[in-house]
């Protein structure tokens, strides 16, 4: 199941181009699925993570993710689904949808927030390195959703917090 998430996560995002590394798309959610074998995982878990972005940036839907990989891997990458979006709620300010999502997040399962968390690990740096004026935004928002996941797994949860602490020292 692993092994086919990473191929379909692959050919879905196919030539996209990291926005501050000079690498495929799908270099990230390799990252993000191999934080997850550090610590107690399932093979869902794996699967949710190497396809956790295919949904909000490719044309591919969840209906299709659980034909494909099952309801449980459907429901964690439903789960990592950003609701709250621009082309969603364009009436909307981005503090706004952000404090929905955050609230949002809160509540899904452990497995999603363990996903999340290596998810942020992963972004956080690039963009705190390589955009400071985005920085400066990006930053508490995702200490505000750190702050949230600790229902997520503890030893991620502290990287995450790590993370944070380091990008406010150099991104703002």
């Amino acid at each position: 199941m692993e092994k086919k998430a990473l191929e379909f996560a692959r050919k879905a995002h196919g030539d996209q181009q990291r926005k501050y590394k000079k690498e495929l798309y799908i270099e990230h959610p390799i990252r993000v699925a191999e934080m997850l074998k550090e610590i107690p995982h399932t093979p869902e878990m794996i699967s949710a993570a190497y396809l956790h972005d295919v949904v909000e940036d490719t044309e591919v839907t969840l209906k299709q993710i659980n034909k494909e990989f099952g309801k449980k891997v459907g429901k964690l990458v439903e789960e990592l689904t950003d609701e709250f979006t621009k082309d969603k709620y364009p009436e909307l300010n981005r503090p706004w949808r952000k404090k929905k999502e955050t609230e949002r997040i809160a509540n899904v399962s452990s497995e999603a927030q363990s996903i999340k968390l290596a998810d942020i690990i992963d972004n956080l740096p690039s963009i705190s390195h390589n955009d400071s004026g985005f920085a400066k935004r990006y930053i508490p928002e995702m200490e505000a959703l750190v702050q949230v996941l600790q229902g997520g797994n503890q030893k991620l949860w502290e990287r995450a917090q790590e993370v944070v602490n380091k990008a406010k020292e150099i991104g703002y």
